[in-house]
């Protein structure tokens, strides 16, 4: 990776880890849509990058916080998303030496669906969600979380659809991906996949991550929150749909 490829790397963890401080959710899908869409390295090196780069960003975000997770949604989530986790990582891997061109895809098509998510502002429900439904939601986010890493746009949507507090909501999807990146980095490392490339990539992010997450957590932004996200939103639908032509090209 060249200079200029570096740099495109370290400003998307910069920005990623700044919007997650601030609105609890995005790093993964920022990271993703910016690094992958520009094809700075291969899907399965930048899930394994993303996931402990989240891990450091998460449990700086929740220092303090943990009194606020719901406990309710994190273990009925949790219950979703660690079966759910090793289908997705095995699923991503099978793509990726066997058929490219539709990781990449799907990639897009998660990153185009993913921006277009976060451009909606969920009306809350009238009650909390119930197990059943609250399991669902985990097992369709650790799915897309063991794939790439970025179970955002799932849990976030979901999160934000609660008749609770916006501390409570930061706090429970903090939680959760801390657990999902946890769980996928525990996976990939027994499995080899902690590579060189990986641990270099990942400690170049480290410091980028603490100064995002420190300034997230101590400077509210000049903008709204709802503008963060209608700028993330863009940036994602932007990169999403670049990478489903250029996969789809590929293909033919």
């Amino acid at each position: 990776m060249g200079m200029a490829a570096i740099a495109g790397f370290l400003a998307a963890v910069f920005v990623g880890s700044y919007v997650q401080a601030v609105a609890g959710f995005a790093m993964g899908m920022i990271i993703v849509a910016v690094v992958g869409g520009l094809r700075l390295l291969d899907v399965p090196t930048l899930a394994a990058v993303i996931s402990l780069l989240t891990i450091l960003n998460v449990i700086l975000a929740l220092r303090g916080q943990l009194h606020e997770v719901n406990r309710h949604l994190f273990l009925w989530l949790a219950a979703g998303q660690v079966p759910a986790i090793f289908f997705g990582l095995q699923l991503m891997q099978w793509l990726d030496g066997n058929t490219r061109w539709l990781l990449e895809i799907c990639l897009g098509l998660f990153i185009t669906v993913g921006g277009l998510s976060m451009s909606l502002k969920p009306h809350p429900w009238p009650r909390v969600s119930g197990r059943f439904t609250t399991f669902l939601t985990g097992l369709s986010g650790g799915l897309v979380g063991g794939m790439f890493s970025a179970s955002g746009p799932v849990l976030g949507w979901f999160g934000y659809s609660q008749p609770l507090p916006l501390a409570a909501i930061r706090a429970t999807l903090l939680a959760c991906f801390v657990l999902t990146t946890g769980t996928r980095t525990v996976l990939v490392g027994l499995e080899g996949g902690l590579t060189r490339p990986v641990l270099s990539y990942a400690l170049i992010g480290l410091p980028v991550v603490v100064l995002g997450t420190w300034l997230g957590n101590n400077f509210a932004p000049p903008v709204s929150e709802n503008s963060i996200k209608r700028m993330a939103y863009i940036l994602l639908l932007v990169m999403g749909i670049w990478m489903l032509v250029s996969a789809g090209l590929e293909a033919l």
